[in-house]
This record gives C-alpha cells, sequence and structure tokens, in this order.
C-alpha cells in the first residue's frame, strides 16, 4: 500500500467521517434528553472525551502508523500471547460494528429523507440499502482518487455547516443561555446521569478523529500528520458543533426543537422559506453520503491488515490485482452495511456501536499505552501525549461511564466478545499452520 493521502486529505476524510447525519439527527434527540438548555453541556462533554482520546491515537498512530490502525497498537501492547488475541477482537468487533456505523448513516440518511417524502418503513429500507451499495461501489478504485474525492466532500460538508451558523447567527429570534438558572445544578447526580445518557449521542457524532490511524500506512510523513490531522479535526469540528447548536436554538427555542425529526430543517423553514429548506435538506445528505464515504474507507482496512498479518480469515488479506486497495474487505463492510440497514433502528444501532467499541478498543489501548511505554520507553515516540499520564486515567475512567451509561447495549458488547474469544481458540490454529505454509513458499 502506497503513502499517497497528505495531511489536507487526512484531515477532511477524519471530519467527513465525523460530520455525517449525527448531529443533525441526535440534535434533537439530545435536547430531549437533558430536558432543559443545559444541554449543550453533552456536547462540550463530547468534544473533551474526544480531545483525551485522540492523544492516545496520535501516540499510538504515529508510533506503529500501519493500516488496521488499533489492530496493530493492542497487537503490539499485550505482547505475542495477548496481543494476538486482543487484536483479534478488535477486528471482530469492528466486522461488526463498522457495518452498524455505516448502517446507522444509511438508516438516518433515510429517515431525514422524509422531509423531501414521505417514505413509510420500506420505502426507508430501500434507500438506505441503495446508499450502502452507491457508496462501496465508489470506494472500489485505488486510495489517490479517493483522496481528491474526500476533499471535494469536505469542501461541500465545510459550506453547508457554515450556512447553516451564519444564517442562524444573521437571524436571531430567541434568547439562549447554557448556564443553569432557577435552582438548576450541574453537580448533582441526576444531572451526570442526563448527561452520560445525552453523550453517548454526543460522543457517536464525534466519533472519526481517528480515522487517519485506520489508513496510517496510506499517510505521508504519518510522524507528523497523524496528530495534526487528529487535533486539527476535533477543534474544527468541536466549534461547528457548539456554533450549529447555539444558531439553531436561537431560531427554533430548545423546547421545541426537542420534538422535531427534522430540525436543520424546521430552522431553516422558519429562516427562508420551504423551498430553501428543500435545498438545505439535500446539503445534508450530501453530508452524510461523504460521511458514510469515509467511514466505509477507513473500515475496509482492519480486517485486511489482519489477514495479512495472520489474525484473521485469510481471505480478507487480498489485494486488487491493479487498483491496489483491499477489495474483500471493503464489499464485507459495504455488504454487512447494506445487511444491518434493513434490519436494525437508528438508536438501537448507536448504543451498540459505543457499547461494542468501549472494552476492546478504548479502554485497552489507553491501557496499552502505559504498557507500551514501560517496556519501550518513550524516545523512540514521534509524538507523546500531553500531561501523560492523566489523559489516559480521564479516557478511562470517561468511557467506561459511557458503557454504563448505554444500558443492555453493553451487554451486547461482552457478549459479543465473548463469542469472539471462542472464534479467536477455534481458527487460531489455522490462521498460524496458514502462515508458516506462505513463508516457506
Amino acid at each position: 500500500m502506497k503513502r499517497e493521502i497528505s495531511l489536507l486529505q487526512a484531515t477532511s476524510i477524519n471530519m467527513i467521517d465525523m460530520v455525517g447525519i449525527g448531529p443533525f439527527v441526535t440534535l434533537s434527540i439530545v435536547i430531549s434528553i437533558v430536558g432543559s438548555n443545559l444541554f449543550l453541556w453533552a456536547w462540550v462533554f463530547g468534544a473533551v472525551t474526544a480531545v483525551i482520546d485522540g492523544m492516545i491515537w496520535s501516540e499510538l498512530g504515529t508510533a506503529y502508523p500501519l493500516a488496521g490502525g488499533s489492530y496493530n497498537f493492542l497487537k503490539e501492547a499485550y505482547g505475542p500471547r495477548g496481543g494476538r488475541l486482543m487484536s483479534f477482537l478488535f477486528v471482530w468487533q469492528t466486522c461488526l460494528q463498522s457495518s452498524m456505523v455505516v448502517a446507522s448513516g444509511a438508516i438516518g440518511f433515510a429517515q431525514y429523507f422524509n422531509y423531501l417524502m414521505p417514505l413509510g418503513f420500506w420505502w426507508e429500507k430501500v434507500v438506505s440499502g441503495i446508499l450502502v451499495i452507491i457508496i462501496t461501489a465508489l470506494l472500489y478504485r485505488n486510495i489517490r482518487t479517493i483522496g481528491k474525492m474526500a476533499v471535494f466532500l469536505w469542501a461541500g460538508v465545510i459550506i453547508i455547516i457554515l450556512w447553516i451558523i451564519i444564517s442562524g447567527f444573521t437571524h436571531r429570534q430567541v434568547s439562549y443561555t447554557c448556564l443553569p438558572a432557577g435552582g438548576q445544578s450541574m453537580f448533582s447526580g441526576a444531572f451526570a446521569l442526563l448527561i452520560g445518557q445525552a453523550s453517548v449521542k454526543t460522543i457517536y457524532s464525534y466519533l472519526g478523529y481517528y480515522n487517519v490511524c485506520h489508513l496510517g500506512g496510506e499517510i505521508k510523513n504519518p510522524g507528523r500528520n497523524i496528530p495534526r490531522s487528529i487535533f486539527i479535526s476535533i477543534f474544527c469540528i468541536a466549534v461547528l458543533y457548539l456554533s450549529m447548536n447555539l444558531s439553531v436554538v436561537g431560531v427554533i427555542p430548545w423546547q421545541e426543537a426537542m420534538h422535531s425529526k427534522f430540525v436543520v430543517s424546521l430552522f431553516m423553514e422558519k429562516i427562508y422559506g420551504g423551498r430553501t429548506a428543500q435545498v438545505a435538506t439535500l446539503l445534508v445528505l450530501w453530508i452524510a453520503f461523504a460521511s458514510l464515504f469515509a467511514v466505509v474507507l477507513g473500515y475496509s482496512r482492519v480486517p485486511y491488515a489482519a489477514a495479512a498479518d495472520g489474525n484473521f480469515f485469510p481471505i480478507f488479506a487480498r489485494l486488487h490485482p491493479k487498483k491496489d486497495f483491499p477489495y474483500v474487505s471493503l464489499l464485507f463492510v459495504g455488504g454487512l452495511g447494506f445487511i444491518f440497514s434493513l434490519l436494525l433502528r437508528l438508536q438501537d444501532a448507536i448504543n451498540a456501536i459505543l457499547a461494542m467499541r468501549i472494552l476492546v478498543q478504548f479502554v485497552a489501548q489507553a491501557i496499552g499505552v502505559v504498557l507500551l511505554r514501560k517496556r519501550n520507553g518513550t524516545a523512540h515516540l514521534p509524538f507523546k501525549m500531553w500531561l501523560y499520564p492523566l489523559p489516559v486515567v480521564l479516557s478511562v475512567a470517561i468511557w467506561l461511564f459511557v458503557l454504563y451509561s448505554t444500558g443492555l447495549a453493553a451487554l451486547l458488547g461482552l457478549f459479543l466478545a465473548a463469542c469472539g474469544i471462542v472464534v479467536f481458540y477455534i481458527f487460531r490454529g489455522n490462521w498460524e499452520r496458514d502462515v508458516v505454509a506462505k513463508s516457506k513458499i
């Protein structure tokens, strides 16, 4: 695989991954969960979580800039024995939850399409399924072309969100404050519980700041560009999300916004009228499309990396003979995403996505940084996280809090991890024999 993705392209891929349909469909959900003007703090909490976790990704991503991201981090951190199991579990859950991410984006796209044309349940499923097929077809090409397409899609995303933000601030009709008032408290257990539940949705909307790590083997100058793209992405998206929330509730009272499934479209309708709102809805769908493009691109590299390393089913290690991309892995992620888009509901998918990732990926990676530093020191690291070990401690605490907030979905995550352990020990011997046979050839 060739290092042909620049800093601009890497940042574009991260940002269009982060800004999908998520913030547009979860904006009203977050307000309804918190049930007060303090809902904005759930978005702040999501941004803080991304920054803290971004330090861990940056240190690991620059130390091991290879295709697969977390697969390599976990393998190195947990040693010859534990590393193979942990890295396999990451690929195992990624094969499932990455396709759920694809499905959630496609389902959100189809649901938001209802503002333009009422679809009904089955037509929503048809639209979401077709969307996954189109995305997969577009990604069936070499990485140089994809990098240019990502920048084009990213430019559209930024222009659309800036239009929404500027429209709100120039047509403000409602006063809004995110500060406590009238007996409200930000230091109570009840408020913390509400923020935790709402943050499941906001963190979902921030996810993707690490996509560049999955493409580590294709990034130019990874020691500099990986951390830069991560932090630039988080900062820019946090500013855009907070500004968009303030913009929307400056036109639509938060008490009304919490009940709308198409809050951004309603917002534009109040300012410019119905036709402009329809155009704005089409542009929101553009953003959702662009995000799915980046999601499928990044996750299609994970099963490939594991299979090429002899730690997953060998068929996933195949590269396209002419275009040098992991086409089997791409078709699998897209195909399973298509199936999930027909079977799942949006909120169930969001909770399952986070619950499946937290223990095997986010918490295990944070602990892995500590293990690697003790074993290898820090002199060789291109990037060292700031204020170590504070980001590690905070990251583990936050992710466990979020896992608790996912409710029953946490049990699903544990069940799938247990299934992964069984599969690993059943097939491990076959994979190892295959690797030995190839090395002799």
